[in-house]
């Protein structure tokens, strides 16, 4: 197969619009998860240490999180179907794209400072405002009839 075959293929499967992630921001990420032939939705808030492949199809992110003092880490396709929807809850000033040293450190030392950030901007998706800029000229069509 040629790669430009490869590359329409794999442009098909992405999402029109997805939340930019990076590195150290803390996300919740909402998955389907198949039970017997039921779907249901699972969160999984963390922390985002490492971003992989940007701008391509097969884009990914790793989200780590600490329960019951265990460290779990869990590695999410952001143009999967069965990822519904990743919000970011805070964003953390960091220096570099992965974050590997977070995983030998535990309690404060592995804190990350909080940046400011307009979080209802930041989990709209582009796609959405393209919608609202079009809804609003028609509606002040409709003022001035």
């Amino acid at each position: 197969m040629s790669f430009e075959l490869l590359k329409m293929v794999g442009d098909a499967q992405k999402k029109s619009a997805v939340v930019d992630v990076r590195s150290g921001d803390t996300v919740r990420v909402s998955q389907k998860i198949k039970e017997g032939d039921k779907f249901r939705i699972q969160v999984f808030e963390g922390t985002v240490i490492r971003v992989d492949r940007k701008a391509s199809h097969t884009e990914r992110f790793v989200v780590r999180k600490v329960t019951s003092g265990v460290g779990v880490e869990k590695s999410f396709l952001i143009h999967s179907p069965l990822v519904e929807k990743i919000e970011i809850v805070r964003r953390g000033k960091v220096r570099r794209n992965n974050l590997r040293y977070l995983r030998e450190r535990s309690g404060k030392s592995a804190r990350l400072v909080n940046k400011d950030f307009d979080r209802k901007a930041a989990n709209t998706l582009p796609e959405a405002e393209k919608a609202e800029a079009v809804e609003a000229p028609a509606e002040e069509a409709k003022v001035e009839a």
